[in-house]
């Protein structure tokens, strides 16, 4: 079973109180995505803790954007309890993935490289 980000069409789903960095036009905007880490990744400088995460969203909050709030908070909540490493830290590289598509891959491959160690 196969689900893939289709990128091509990201700007459908820009909501207010998004980190930014998708353009409005769909484009990764290199900058924003390294803002999050100069800004918000203070316990190491390539990954977020849980409560940096939500220091961030909290700081992307536009006024009386409730619907922009929730959709923010769920999906960066859904990719930290997925995709945090043992220590609990959200790893740049595992974001970057989530942004450029390849989430679900990398997680398969981690997926059958811990059943492999494990049999």
């Amino acid at each position: 079973m196969s689900f893939p980000i289709e990128i091509k069409n990201i700007q459908k789903a820009k909501h207010g109180s998004d980190s930014g960095v998708y353009d409005t036009e769909g484009r990764f905007v290199p900058s924003k995505f390294e803002e999050i880490f100069i800004k918000h990744a203070r316990t190491h400088g390539s990954a977020l803790t849980s409560d940096e995460l939500m220091e961030m969203l909290k700081s992307k909050r536009e006024p009386k954007d409730y619907q922009g709030w929730v959709a923010a908070w769920t999906e960066w909540k859904i990719l930290y309890s997925l995709c945090k490493d043992k220590n609990g830290l959200l790893q740049k590289d595992t974001i970057k993935c989530a942004y450029d598509g390849s989430l679900f891959e990398l997680m398969e491959k981690e997926r059958l490289s811990g059943a492999k160690k494990n049999s």
